[in-house]
Protein backbone atom coordinates (compact mmCIF):
# COMPACT_ATOMS: atom_id res chain seq x y z
CA UNK A 1 0.00 0.00 0.00
CA UNK A 2 1.33 3.45 -0.99
CA UNK A 3 2.60 5.22 2.45
CA UNK A 4 1.10 7.80 2.40
CA UNK A 5 -2.63 6.03 2.52
CA UNK A 6 -1.56 3.65 5.33
CA UNK A 7 0.11 6.48 7.72
CA UNK A 8 -3.41 7.95 6.76
CA UNK A 9 -5.42 5.32 7.61
CA UNK A 10 -3.17 4.28 10.61
CA UNK A 11 -4.16 8.05 12.38
CA UNK A 12 -7.73 8.00 11.66
CA UNK A 13 -7.86 4.36 13.34
CA UNK A 14 -5.70 5.91 16.55
CA UNK A 15 -8.10 8.76 16.64
CA UNK A 16 -10.85 6.58 16.24
CA UNK A 17 -9.37 4.61 19.12
CA UNK A 18 -8.97 7.56 21.55
CA UNK A 19 -12.23 8.34 21.26
CA UNK A 20 -13.89 4.73 21.91
CA UNK A 21 -11.63 4.47 25.24
CA UNK A 22 -12.48 7.95 26.45
CA UNK A 23 -16.24 7.29 25.38
CA UNK A 24 -17.50 5.34 28.65
CA UNK A 25 -14.78 6.88 30.95
CA UNK A 26 -14.82 10.59 30.20
CA UNK A 27 -17.97 10.88 28.35
CA UNK A 28 -19.29 11.93 24.36
CA UNK A 29 -17.10 15.85 25.00
CA UNK A 30 -14.12 14.08 26.03
CA UNK A 31 -13.77 11.20 23.64
CA UNK A 32 -14.67 13.38 20.73
CA UNK A 33 -11.73 16.12 21.90
CA UNK A 34 -9.22 13.85 21.84
CA UNK A 35 -10.00 12.69 18.37
CA UNK A 36 -9.52 16.35 17.44
CA UNK A 37 -6.60 16.87 19.14
CA UNK A 38 -4.98 13.87 17.41
CA UNK A 39 -6.04 14.95 13.58
CA UNK A 40 -5.17 18.00 14.43
CA UNK A 41 -1.53 17.08 15.68
CA UNK A 42 -1.21 15.24 12.42
CA UNK A 43 -2.45 18.36 9.88
CA UNK A 44 -0.16 20.78 11.76
CA UNK A 45 2.59 17.84 10.90
CA UNK A 46 1.76 18.01 7.31
CA UNK A 47 1.50 21.73 7.16
CA UNK A 48 4.72 22.38 8.53
CA UNK A 49 6.50 19.94 6.22
CA UNK A 50 4.37 21.33 3.58
CA UNK A 51 5.32 25.10 4.53
CA UNK A 52 9.54 23.79 4.58
CA UNK A 53 8.99 22.41 0.80
CA UNK A 54 6.84 25.30 -0.56
CA UNK A 55 9.64 27.24 1.15
CA UNK A 56 12.56 25.34 -0.50
CA UNK A 57 10.51 25.68 -4.09
CA UNK A 58 11.53 28.97 -4.02
CA UNK A 59 15.31 27.93 -4.26
CA UNK A 60 15.55 24.51 -5.52
CA UNK A 61 18.70 23.25 -4.44
CA UNK A 62 19.91 19.25 -3.78
CA UNK A 63 22.05 20.89 -0.87
CA UNK A 64 18.81 22.91 0.67
CA UNK A 65 16.32 20.04 0.51
CA UNK A 66 14.80 20.29 4.07
CA UNK A 67 14.94 16.98 6.13
CA UNK A 68 11.27 15.84 7.13
CA UNK A 69 10.20 12.61 9.01
CA UNK A 70 8.04 9.63 8.88
CA UNK A 71 6.29 9.76 5.58
CA UNK A 72 7.83 13.31 4.56
CA UNK A 73 11.16 11.77 5.14
CA UNK A 74 10.09 9.36 2.72
CA UNK A 75 9.11 11.69 -0.02
CA UNK A 76 11.75 14.06 0.51
CA UNK A 77 14.43 11.34 0.28
CA UNK A 78 12.86 10.30 -3.05
CA UNK A 79 12.81 13.95 -3.99
CA UNK A 80 16.50 14.12 -3.27
CA UNK A 81 17.50 10.89 -5.34
CA UNK A 82 15.75 12.47 -8.29
CA UNK A 83 16.90 15.75 -8.33
CA UNK A 84 20.46 13.88 -7.73
CA UNK A 85 20.34 11.54 -10.98
CA UNK A 86 19.00 15.22 -12.64
CA UNK A 87 22.21 16.70 -11.76
CA UNK A 88 24.20 13.91 -12.90
CA UNK A 89 22.51 13.40 -16.25
CA UNK A 90 22.78 17.50 -16.65
CA UNK A 91 26.58 17.14 -15.54
CA UNK A 92 26.88 14.76 -18.08
CA UNK A 93 25.22 16.44 -20.84
CA UNK A 94 27.01 19.94 -20.19
CA UNK A 95 30.40 17.76 -20.38
CA UNK A 96 29.33 16.03 -23.61
CA UNK A 97 28.35 19.78 -24.81
CA UNK A 98 31.70 21.32 -23.40
CA UNK A 99 33.23 18.42 -25.31
CA UNK A 100 31.32 18.67 -28.50
CA UNK A 101 32.11 22.69 -28.54
CA UNK A 102 35.89 21.67 -28.01
CA UNK A 103 36.31 19.31 -30.92
CA UNK A 104 34.44 22.19 -32.84
CA UNK A 105 36.72 24.69 -31.75
CA UNK A 106 39.65 22.23 -32.41
CA UNK A 107 38.36 21.24 -36.51
CA UNK A 108 40.89 22.36 -39.38
CA UNK A 109 37.80 22.98 -40.85
CA UNK A 110 35.16 26.02 -40.89
CA UNK A 111 32.07 25.19 -39.08
CA UNK A 112 29.22 27.41 -39.16
CA UNK A 113 25.39 26.80 -37.89
CA UNK A 114 22.75 28.50 -39.74
CA UNK A 115 18.90 28.79 -38.79
CA UNK A 116 16.03 28.17 -41.19
CA UNK A 117 16.56 31.99 -41.62
CA UNK A 118 20.72 31.45 -42.92
CA UNK A 119 21.26 33.41 -39.21
CA UNK A 120 24.12 32.17 -37.56
CA UNK A 121 23.80 30.80 -34.55
CA UNK A 122 27.15 29.43 -33.90
CA UNK A 123 30.70 29.12 -35.42
CA UNK A 124 34.04 28.01 -34.90
CA UNK A 125 37.29 29.94 -35.14
CA UNK A 126 38.58 28.51 -38.35
CA UNK A 127 35.55 29.41 -40.08
CA UNK A 128 35.77 32.92 -38.71
CA UNK A 129 39.24 32.64 -40.55
CA UNK A 130 37.87 31.34 -43.47
CA UNK A 131 34.79 33.89 -43.85
CA UNK A 132 36.28 37.29 -41.60
CA UNK A 133 33.25 36.70 -39.28
CA UNK A 134 33.03 37.00 -35.39
CA UNK A 135 31.43 34.69 -33.58
CA UNK A 136 29.93 37.31 -30.63
CA UNK A 137 29.40 39.95 -32.48
CA UNK A 138 27.89 38.35 -35.82
CA UNK A 139 25.92 35.99 -33.48
CA UNK A 140 22.40 35.96 -35.28
CA UNK A 141 23.55 37.85 -38.25
CA UNK A 142 22.12 36.83 -41.74
CA UNK A 143 25.61 34.77 -43.49
CA UNK A 144 24.39 36.70 -46.71
CA UNK A 145 24.88 39.87 -45.37
CA UNK A 146 28.86 38.99 -44.34
CA UNK A 147 29.96 36.34 -47.05
CA UNK A 148 28.86 38.89 -50.21
CA UNK A 149 30.58 37.35 -52.48
CA UNK A 150 27.59 36.44 -55.90
CA UNK A 151 29.19 32.94 -56.00
CA UNK A 152 28.10 31.98 -52.70
CA UNK A 153 24.82 34.20 -52.45
CA UNK A 154 23.14 32.12 -55.53
CA UNK A 155 24.77 28.72 -53.90
CA UNK A 156 22.85 29.39 -50.54
CA UNK A 157 19.67 30.57 -52.26
CA UNK A 158 19.67 27.47 -54.99
CA UNK A 159 19.45 25.03 -51.98
CA UNK A 160 21.39 22.19 -54.57
CA UNK A 161 23.97 21.18 -52.19
CA UNK A 162 25.01 18.11 -53.68
CA UNK A 163 28.48 19.31 -55.03
CA UNK A 164 30.75 21.90 -52.78
CA UNK A 165 31.47 25.40 -54.30
CA UNK A 166 35.09 26.78 -54.60
CA UNK A 167 35.75 30.65 -53.75
CA UNK A 168 38.16 32.89 -52.20
CA UNK A 169 38.41 33.76 -48.37
CA UNK A 170 36.67 36.73 -47.40
CA UNK A 171 39.47 38.02 -45.38
CA UNK A 172 42.63 36.86 -47.52
CA UNK A 173 42.69 36.67 -51.22
CA UNK A 174 45.10 34.23 -51.36
CA UNK A 175 43.08 31.23 -49.74
CA UNK A 176 40.89 29.30 -51.63
CA UNK A 177 38.02 28.14 -50.12
CA UNK A 178 35.49 24.38 -50.29
CA UNK A 179 32.35 25.58 -49.14
CA UNK A 180 29.51 23.24 -48.30
CA UNK A 181 26.54 23.06 -47.02
CA UNK A 182 24.05 20.10 -44.90
CA UNK A 183 21.09 20.68 -44.28
CA UNK A 184 19.90 18.95 -40.52
CA UNK A 185 17.28 19.14 -38.17
CA UNK A 186 14.51 21.90 -38.32
CA UNK A 187 15.81 23.73 -41.13
CA UNK A 188 19.10 23.89 -39.96
CA UNK A 189 22.31 23.92 -41.65
CA UNK A 190 25.88 23.29 -41.19
CA UNK A 191 28.73 25.47 -43.20
CA UNK A 192 32.07 23.80 -43.80
CA UNK A 193 34.99 25.14 -45.24
CA UNK A 194 37.74 23.71 -46.02
CA UNK A 195 41.68 25.18 -46.98
CA UNK A 196 41.87 24.21 -50.44
CA UNK A 197 44.64 26.15 -51.22
CA UNK A 198 47.58 23.50 -51.63
CA UNK A 199 45.23 21.48 -53.49
CA UNK A 200 44.48 23.93 -55.80
CA UNK A 201 47.89 24.91 -56.39
CA UNK A 202 49.18 21.30 -56.44
CA UNK A 203 46.74 21.17 -59.68
CA UNK A 204 47.80 23.60 -60.73
CA UNK A 205 51.39 22.85 -60.70
CA UNK A 206 50.25 19.57 -62.43
CA UNK A 207 48.53 21.10 -65.24
CA UNK A 208 51.63 23.27 -65.54
CA UNK A 209 54.44 20.34 -65.39
CA UNK A 210 52.79 18.29 -68.24
CA UNK A 211 51.89 21.14 -70.59
CA UNK A 212 55.70 22.39 -70.18
CA UNK A 213 57.13 19.16 -70.29
CA UNK A 214 55.13 18.36 -73.37
CA UNK A 215 56.02 22.01 -75.21
CA UNK A 216 59.36 21.31 -74.35
CA UNK A 217 59.59 17.63 -76.30
CA UNK A 218 57.27 18.95 -78.82
CA UNK A 219 60.31 20.88 -80.74
CA UNK A 220 62.51 18.34 -80.74
CA UNK A 221 60.45 15.51 -82.02
CA UNK A 222 58.98 17.97 -84.59
CA UNK A 223 62.70 18.26 -85.53
CA UNK A 224 63.69 14.68 -85.57
CA UNK A 225 60.15 13.40 -86.94
CA UNK A 226 60.72 15.84 -90.00
CA UNK A 227 64.26 14.97 -90.32
CA UNK A 228 63.76 11.34 -90.49
CA UNK A 229 61.04 11.85 -92.97
CA UNK A 230 63.53 13.94 -95.34
CA UNK A 231 65.97 11.32 -94.80
CA UNK A 232 63.43 8.15 -95.70
CA UNK A 233 62.21 9.85 -98.37
CA UNK A 234 64.30 8.21 -101.65
CA UNK A 235 62.32 10.80 -103.91
CA UNK A 236 64.59 13.68 -102.08
CA UNK A 237 68.53 13.58 -103.03
CA UNK A 238 70.71 14.66 -100.40
CA UNK A 239 74.32 15.87 -100.69
CA UNK A 240 76.71 14.52 -98.24
CA UNK A 241 76.98 17.91 -96.73
CA UNK A 242 73.06 18.13 -96.39
CA UNK A 243 72.85 14.91 -94.79
CA UNK A 244 75.82 15.46 -92.41
CA UNK A 245 73.68 18.42 -91.16
CA UNK A 246 70.78 17.08 -90.71
CA UNK A 247 71.84 14.53 -88.39
CA UNK A 248 74.11 17.11 -86.20
CA UNK A 249 70.83 18.49 -86.22
CA UNK A 250 68.77 15.79 -85.31
CA UNK A 251 72.03 14.60 -82.73
CA UNK A 252 71.74 18.15 -81.12
CA UNK A 253 68.01 17.68 -80.39
CA UNK A 254 68.37 14.42 -79.45
CA UNK A 255 70.72 15.61 -76.45
CA UNK A 256 68.36 18.01 -75.79
CA UNK A 257 65.69 15.25 -74.85
CA UNK A 258 68.30 13.32 -73.31
CA UNK A 259 68.67 16.40 -71.08
CA UNK A 260 65.31 16.63 -70.17
CA UNK A 261 64.72 13.25 -69.05
CA UNK A 262 67.80 13.12 -67.17
CA UNK A 263 66.89 16.41 -65.27
CA UNK A 264 63.34 14.99 -64.70
CA UNK A 265 65.28 11.96 -63.43
CA UNK A 266 66.84 13.69 -61.23
CA UNK A 267 64.33 15.86 -60.18
CA UNK A 268 61.97 12.71 -59.60
CA UNK A 269 64.62 10.97 -57.53
CA UNK A 270 65.25 14.14 -55.27
CA UNK A 271 61.52 14.43 -54.11
CA UNK A 272 61.02 10.79 -53.38
CA UNK A 273 62.85 10.65 -50.43
CA UNK A 274 63.58 12.88 -47.41
CA UNK A 275 67.37 12.44 -46.90
CA UNK A 276 70.06 11.22 -48.76
CA UNK A 277 71.37 7.49 -48.29
CA UNK A 278 74.89 8.05 -48.98
CA UNK A 279 76.30 10.89 -47.28
CA UNK A 280 80.10 11.41 -46.14
CA UNK A 281 82.68 14.22 -45.23
CA UNK A 282 83.43 15.83 -48.69
CA UNK A 283 86.88 18.13 -48.53
CA UNK A 284 85.64 20.83 -49.50
CA UNK A 285 88.67 22.71 -51.00
CA UNK A 286 89.13 19.79 -53.99
CA UNK A 287 85.73 20.01 -54.44
CA UNK A 288 85.42 23.89 -55.72
CA UNK A 289 88.31 23.67 -57.17
CA UNK A 290 86.79 20.81 -59.32
CA UNK A 291 83.44 22.88 -60.02
CA UNK A 292 85.82 25.31 -60.63
CA UNK A 293 87.75 23.44 -63.49
CA UNK A 294 84.39 22.09 -64.92
CA UNK A 295 83.61 25.82 -65.20
CA UNK A 296 86.80 26.39 -67.41
CA UNK A 297 86.06 23.12 -69.53
CA UNK A 298 82.11 24.52 -70.22
CA UNK A 299 83.39 27.74 -70.66
CA UNK A 300 86.17 27.30 -73.44
CA UNK A 301 87.94 30.03 -72.23
CA UNK A 302 85.47 32.70 -72.76
CA UNK A 303 85.34 33.56 -69.19
CA UNK A 304 87.51 34.24 -66.14
CA UNK A 305 87.21 31.37 -63.34
CA UNK A 306 88.52 32.51 -59.79
CA UNK A 307 87.66 30.32 -56.60
CA UNK A 308 88.50 31.16 -52.93
CA UNK A 309 88.00 28.79 -50.04
CA UNK A 310 88.44 30.55 -46.69
CA UNK A 311 88.21 27.89 -44.45
CA UNK A 312 89.61 24.20 -45.13
CA UNK A 313 86.43 22.19 -44.09
CA UNK A 314 84.91 18.85 -44.31
CA UNK A 315 80.59 19.04 -45.67
CA UNK A 316 78.75 16.30 -44.86
CA UNK A 317 76.48 15.53 -47.60
CA UNK A 318 75.68 13.57 -50.55
CA UNK A 319 78.66 13.88 -53.13
CA UNK A 320 76.43 13.22 -56.13
CA UNK A 321 73.65 15.48 -55.11
CA UNK A 322 75.74 18.28 -54.37
CA UNK A 323 77.70 18.10 -57.35
CA UNK A 324 74.59 17.86 -59.36
CA UNK A 325 72.93 20.93 -57.50
CA UNK A 326 76.18 22.81 -57.73
CA UNK A 327 77.08 22.09 -61.51
CA UNK A 328 73.97 23.34 -61.75
CA UNK A 329 74.68 27.36 -60.57
CA UNK A 330 77.92 26.64 -62.46
CA UNK A 331 76.73 25.94 -65.63
CA UNK A 332 74.21 28.58 -65.28
CA UNK A 333 76.44 31.28 -64.34
CA UNK A 334 78.69 30.46 -67.32
CA UNK A 335 75.29 30.82 -69.89
CA UNK A 336 74.19 33.93 -68.61
CA UNK A 337 77.65 35.47 -68.26
CA UNK A 338 78.88 37.48 -71.25
CA UNK A 339 82.10 36.60 -73.22
CA UNK A 340 84.67 38.35 -71.05
CA UNK A 341 82.66 38.28 -68.04
CA UNK A 342 84.18 36.88 -64.74
CA UNK A 343 82.73 33.84 -62.65
CA UNK A 344 83.94 33.35 -58.96
CA UNK A 345 83.33 30.12 -56.88
CA UNK A 346 83.58 30.85 -53.00
CA UNK A 347 83.43 29.01 -49.88
CA UNK A 348 83.32 31.10 -46.40
CA UNK A 349 81.28 30.58 -42.95
CA UNK A 350 79.02 33.26 -42.08
CA UNK A 351 78.61 32.76 -38.55
CA UNK A 352 78.70 28.75 -38.13
CA UNK A 353 77.05 28.58 -41.17
CA UNK A 354 78.81 27.14 -44.32
CA UNK A 355 78.01 29.20 -47.12
CA UNK A 356 79.21 28.05 -50.93
CA UNK A 357 78.35 31.05 -53.49
CA UNK A 358 78.45 31.19 -57.43
CA UNK A 359 79.21 35.22 -58.21
CA UNK A 360 79.24 36.23 -62.27
CA UNK A 361 79.15 39.71 -63.74
CA UNK A 362 76.46 38.78 -66.08
CA UNK A 363 73.23 39.62 -66.96
CA UNK A 364 71.46 39.95 -64.04
CA UNK A 365 67.65 39.22 -62.70
CA UNK A 366 65.32 41.27 -62.16
CA UNK A 367 63.65 41.62 -58.97
CA UNK A 368 60.54 40.10 -59.44
CA UNK A 369 61.64 36.91 -61.09
CA UNK A 370 63.68 35.53 -58.21
CA UNK A 371 60.89 34.32 -56.08
CA UNK A 372 59.97 32.09 -58.65
CA UNK A 373 63.58 30.64 -60.61
CA UNK A 374 62.92 27.52 -58.62
CA UNK A 375 59.96 26.54 -60.03
CA UNK A 376 60.00 23.67 -62.99
CA UNK A 377 60.32 25.23 -66.54
CA UNK A 378 60.35 28.64 -65.32
CA UNK A 379 62.58 31.20 -67.53
CA UNK A 380 63.60 34.33 -67.14
CA UNK A 381 64.60 34.64 -70.86
CA UNK A 382 63.17 31.47 -72.68
CA UNK A 383 64.55 32.05 -75.88
CA UNK A 384 67.57 32.67 -74.28
CA UNK A 385 67.52 30.23 -72.21
CA UNK A 386 66.59 27.05 -74.93
CA UNK A 387 69.21 28.66 -76.86
CA UNK A 388 72.10 28.10 -74.24
CA UNK A 389 70.40 24.62 -73.78
CA UNK A 390 68.55 25.05 -71.01
CA UNK A 391 65.68 22.53 -69.77
CA UNK A 392 64.09 25.04 -67.34
CA UNK A 393 64.99 22.32 -64.14
CA UNK A 394 68.15 23.50 -63.21
CA UNK A 395 67.47 25.05 -59.99
CA UNK A 396 64.48 23.23 -59.08
CA UNK A 397 66.89 20.66 -58.92
CA UNK A 398 69.27 23.04 -56.53
CA UNK A 399 66.42 23.94 -54.33
CA UNK A 400 65.40 20.09 -53.75
CA UNK A 401 69.13 18.83 -53.11
CA UNK A 402 69.60 21.77 -50.81
CA UNK A 403 66.15 20.91 -48.82
CA UNK A 404 67.56 17.32 -48.48
CA UNK A 405 70.29 18.34 -46.82
CA UNK A 406 68.62 20.96 -44.74
CA UNK A 407 69.91 23.65 -46.68
CA UNK A 408 69.01 26.69 -48.48
CA UNK A 409 69.48 28.92 -51.54
CA UNK A 410 69.96 32.48 -51.30
CA UNK A 411 69.87 35.00 -54.47
CA UNK A 412 71.19 38.27 -54.71
CA UNK A 413 70.92 39.45 -58.43
CA UNK A 414 70.44 43.10 -59.95
CA UNK A 415 70.12 43.62 -63.82
CA UNK A 416 72.87 44.37 -65.75
CA UNK A 417 75.38 43.44 -62.64
CA UNK A 418 75.58 40.64 -62.17
CA UNK A 419 74.06 37.45 -60.01
CA UNK A 420 75.23 35.47 -56.58
CA UNK A 421 73.89 32.28 -56.32
CA UNK A 422 74.46 30.85 -52.24
CA UNK A 423 73.56 27.84 -51.21
CA UNK A 424 73.75 28.13 -47.23
CA UNK A 425 74.08 24.97 -44.73
CA UNK A 426 73.57 24.60 -40.90
CA UNK A 427 76.31 24.16 -38.89
CA UNK A 428 75.77 20.49 -38.01
CA UNK A 429 76.99 19.66 -41.61
CA UNK A 430 80.45 21.61 -41.50
CA UNK A 431 83.52 20.28 -39.67
CA UNK A 432 87.16 21.60 -39.93
CA UNK A 433 90.01 19.68 -41.22
CA UNK A 434 93.10 18.30 -39.13
CA UNK A 435 95.14 21.13 -41.32
CA UNK A 436 92.30 24.03 -40.01
CA UNK A 437 92.24 22.63 -36.64
CA UNK A 438 96.15 22.77 -36.33
CA UNK A 439 96.07 26.27 -37.62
Amino acid sequence: MNPVWASTFGIILAAAAAGLVLWPLAGAVWAWAAVAVVLGARVAYHARHLASFLSWLEHPTLQALPVGSGVWEEAFARLHQHLKQRDEEQQGLLRALTRLRAAGQALPDGVVILDSGDHIEWSNPTAERHFGIDARRDLGQAISNLVRQPDFVSYLEAHRYAEPLTLRSARREEVDLSVRIIEFGADQKLLLSRDVTMEQRLETMRRDFVANVSHELKTPVTVLSGFVDTLADPAIELSDAQRSRFLGLMREQAQRMRRLIEDLLTLSALEAGSAPDDEQDIDVLPFVEKLAEEARLLSGGRHRVATSVQHSSRLKGSLKELTSAFSNLVSNAVRYTPDGGSIRLSWRFDGARGVFSVEDDGIGIEPRHIARLTERFYRVDSSRSRETGGTGLGLAIVKHALTRHQASLEVRSEPGRGSTFSAVFPAWRISATSAARAA
